[in-house]
């Protein structure tokens, strides 16, 4: 007796066999577990992984440093919640140091300038460990290690490059639920309707596609004002226009359909017919063109970043961390703007790959 399968599990087995599909889908988990745990597990724990030490700007990755870590005189809270969604403030401040040395109760250390200069500085041993003088080196005197070296700010590229996922994630989430939700009853009343329904919703897609897209969100972003909320709905905003195009076309074409004449001849109201009959039928067109816009989504926040009109400092955006960079692409530094230009391609190629593995997934006329 042959097996049957819900319509979810059929679309799973069809995915599984995509390779390019799972490679996505592989990226882009990784992704979301990196934005939600990036505090957890990026070097640099501070608030927008904004620690500075610009003694040691522009650093080649791999870049190894030794730090003395002086309290300070504030303290402040390292809840474990509070870091996982804002990161903590350090309770010491770090200076870089070339070499130290202990006499008595006195550490004398070379302060790093760069790399020809140092300066030599006294700490006292008890201050600095609490009268605790057995765990200087232990807990006062450490190596830290930038596997992506730093930017022009002395700031470790990898915990910005972390944190920034969230913000690249954010953005395509709240950007495709807004085009789709306005695509989505637009398009959907257009094709159902038709009339003169059909012209007004037709003359307003008509007049914003007729907008350059960067354009349309320069003027929203300027009219809402720069930062991280005002740049997720300026995109969302511009991104509905195709995907009410979409779903127009198709409710035209599934509404001549025998099924939903049926379904009119029975009483069955519109919105009943719209949403169980017509809306699940084209679920494979809203999820390519979702993925797509959440993969625009994220080039656009990147190049509004880069300009300038995005995400503002000091919160770490993949965008804003090339504009911080891109001027060392020219020397020997060039993998501080690569790196961060290569997670916005990995990102975008994955959804794009998604999109398409589960537009042939969901693909009821496939019989793989």
């Amino acid at each position: 007796m042959q097996q049957s399968f819900s319509f979810s599990q059929q679309t799973w087995r069809r995915l599984k066999k995509n390779t390019g599909a799972l490679f996505g889908l592989v990226i882009i988990a990784i992704a979301i577990f990196v934005s939600l745990f990036g505090y957890l597990v990026a070097p640099d724990a501070s608030p927008n992984a904004d620690l500075q030490t610009v003694e040691i700007q522009a650093k080649k990755p791999g870049y190894s440093q030794l730090f003395l870590k002086i309290p300070d005189k504030k303290n402040y809270p390292a809840g474990w919640f509070n870091k996982l969604l804002y990161g903590v403030v350090d309770n010491y401040q770090y200076l870089p140091i070339t070499s130290y040395r202990i006499e008595g109760d006195l550490l004398i250390v070379n302060k790093y300038v760069d790399e020809d200069t140092s300066v030599a500085q006294n700490y006292s041993i008890s201050q600095l460990t609490n009268n605790e003088p057995g765990r200087l080196l232990e807990k006062n005197i450490i190596t830290k290690k930038y596997y992506l070296g730093t930017d022009k700010f002395g700031r470790d590229i990898l915990s910005r490059l972390i944190i920034g996922t969230r913000v690249s994630l954010a953005v395509g989430l709240i950007a495709v639920f807004i085009s789709l939700t306005l695509g989505i009853v637009l398009g959907a009343l257009a094709g159902y309707y038709r009339g003169w329904v059909d012209e007004v919703i037709m003359w307003l897609i008509n007049v914003t596609w007729s907008i350059p897209t960067l354009l349309l969100v320069f003027a929203i972003t300027m009219a809402l004002g720069k930062g991280f909320w005002q740049i997720f709905i300026a995109v969302g905003l511009t991104m509905w226009v195709s995907v009410a195009r979409l779903i127009r076309g198709q409710v035209m074409a599934i509404k001549e359909l025998e099924y939903v004449q049926a379904a009119r001849a029975l009483g069955l109201s519109d919105s009943r017919i719209i949403t169980k009959h017509i809306l699940p039928n084209i679920l494979g067109p809203v999820l390519v063109i979702g993925a797509s816009n959440f993969a625009t989504a994220i080039i656009i926040e990147a190049g509004l970043s880069f300009l300038g009109i995005g995400i503002q400092p000091p919160q770490p955006s993949w965008g804003l961390m090339i504009k911080e960079n891109y001027n060392f692409i020219i020397t020997h530094h060039a993998m501080l703007a690569l790196v961060p230009g290569i997670a916005i391609m990995l990102l975008v190629l994955a959804f794009n790959l998604l999109g398409n593995g589960l537009r042939d997934a969901v693909d009821v006329k496939s019989t793989r």
